[in-house]
């Protein structure tokens, strides 16, 4: 197995190559060591030149690293990612029209790369209809330079899906914990595994390389076959990094990566104000083995929230990253989950998701509008991209949009949204429950659009609310108050209260054994 330094890999890359990228967020099995490489000679040739940088997740610490250090005008020709969130020196560029940009949903990146892998022709899914990433409306670009179409409306036994085209990859970078000499790839100190093999796989059918980047290299058959994650004959080169962390912040938990199992109960309790209050309104929803996924922002305090509530354990939350259970991480750190019952794959994770494994959804909201549609992913002057929230509140039984009714001053309920990442239309179409849940007025997706069903106890309709909003909603007639428990200090007594378990028409078989005994 060849084995070579950063610097050297960075050479593999040609101008207008594609580049193939794994690794999630904050560090998290990003190669972080080869990026940095190709960046630096850049700076030091001005090669390679006009490139395609692809990576399903965003990757960055919100400065300089991850897909930060191709952020130099004249490396990069396209970038396709699921976010810029973690490199927002790359959104610079797309709002400058430096690059051709397109942000499409996180999960169908992610399962395209099973596809590519396999040699079809692309992916077909309804995931991404009626939202930004469908063509009738901008097909996932983000940048006017973008004028390729990357997804096409197809049309299947009279139904409308999505055509995601597969890309040509001539370089791959992948991460592990350990290599073998032989190449064969572990991944049991990471925090997600992802889809490194279906991108090593990809690029091996492509006729690209692949370069690992590994933490340490150890003997020849030493490593158990079931942890090899990606193996060696599907890799070109190796490139040790010691100083490989297993996130941008974390340099090792083995909470994290599974080996450690730690109480989970002692997640910090939310401090008062606005995104405690949104967080127990949601955590309201809950139910008995509800699983459900927390996204990003204010929404992943529902952890905090069924933490204190002493839930924590009656529920499954999971991470579109691909775990399950345990505790999802938040801040830069989002991805990763503190002592999970399992971890997956990401494309199988989002099969789940896809096929509506989820029952709740709790997501966060930048601005909804007076027709119900959610808008994360452009807003304010800033690309953001959608990350998996398309596949996530698409996808899921019921979703709870959470957020404050104003930021800075500014309705966050407006007349139109800047971009569509969540058609209300569909979800009406579909007859998917949606709640969009403030600190002082809670809203259900009615006939129209958001309609008004609760306003905190010593809020006042028009002023506090009406007043504060770019539209004027419908107003249930059945318009309550909200709870006076979310307002107070002490706990809300949830653990009494949580929803029954909701019952699957599968489970009525086991009605038929116990009958039968």
């Amino acid at each position: 197995m060849r084995r070579m330094t950063a610097a050297e890999a960075a050479q593999l890359l040609r101008d207008g190559d594609t580049l193939l990228i794994g690794g999630s967020g904050g560090g998290h099995a990003v190669p972080d060591a080869l990026l940095a490489a190709v960046g630096d000679r850049f700076r030091d040739s001005g090669h390679p030149r006009g490139i395609t940088a692809l990576h399903p997740v965003g990757l960055g610490d919100g400065k300089t690293r991850g897909a930060g250090h191709l952020a130099q005008e004249g490396l990069l020709k396209r970038v396709v990612s699921g976010t810029f969130v973690n490199s927002p020196a790359v959104a610079t560029l797309a709002l400058a029209e430096k690059i051709e940009a397109y942000t499409l949903p996180q999960g169908s990146l992610s399962q395209l790369m099973r596809e590519m892998a396999a040699g079809r022709p692309g992916l077909l899914t309804r995931i991404g209809l009626h939202s930004f990433v469908d063509p009738r409306l901008q097909g996932g670009r983000q940048s006017r330079a973008a004028t390729e179409d990357l997804v096409e409306l197809r049309q299947f036994d009279g139904e409308e899906f999505l055509f995601y085209k597969p890309f040509k990859v001539d370089v791959a970078f992948v991460r592990g914990s350990a290599a073998d000499e032989d190449g064969n790839i572990s991944m049991e100190h990471e925090a997600v595994t992802l889809e490194m093999l279906s991108i090593a796989q990809a690029a091996r059918r492509a006729g690209g390389l692949v370069v690992a980047q590994v933490k340490r290299i150890v003997p020849r058959g030493s490593l158990h076959p079931k942890m090899v994650k990606v193996p060696g004959i599907l890799v070109d080169a190796l490139v040790v990094d010691p100083d490989q962390w297993q996130t941008f912040e974390t340099e090792d938990s083995a909470a994290y990566s599974g080996h450690l199992r730690v109480a989970l109960e002692d997640i910090p309790r939310l401090p008062a104000g606005p995104r405690r209050i949104v967080a127990r309104r949601g955590a309201l929803e809950l139910f008995e083995g509800a699983i459900c996924n927390l996204g990003s922002g204010i929404s992943t305090g529902i952890a905090n929230v069924a933490a204190e509530e002493g839930v924590l354990r009656r529920v499954c939350l999971t991470n579109e990253q691909g775990n399950i259970g345990g505790a999802p991480a938040s801040g830069n750190e989002a991805g990763a989950a503190r002592s999970p019952d399992a971890q997956v794959d990401q494309p199988y994770q989002f099969d789940f998701y896809d096929g509506g494994g989820l029952d709740l959804a709790f997501l966060s909201f930048a601005e909804f509008d007076a027709v119900g549609n959610v808008n994360v992913s452009r807003f304010g002057g800033r690309i953001v991209g959608p990350g998996g929230f398309v596949n996530i509140s698409q996808g899921a039984k019921a979703v709870i949009f959470g957020g404050t009714l104003t930021a800075n001053g500014s309705p966050k309920a407006v007349q139109k949204v800047e971009q569509v990442t969540f058609s209300g239309a569909f979800a009406r179409e579909r007859g998917q429950p949606v709640l969009y849940v403030t600190e002082r007025a809670v809203f259900r997706l009615g006939d129209r659009g958001p309609e008004l069903v609760e306003i905190a106890p010593d809020a006042d309709l028009q002023k506090d609310v009406i007043d504060q909003m770019g539209f004027v909603p419908a107003i249930s007639p059945n318009l309550r108050k909200m709870e006076a428990a979310l307002f107070a200090d002490g706990p809300m007594g949830l653990e009494a209260r949580l929803g029954a378990p909701r019952a699957r028409a599968a489970l009525d078989r086991f009605s038929t054994l116990v009958a039968a005994e």
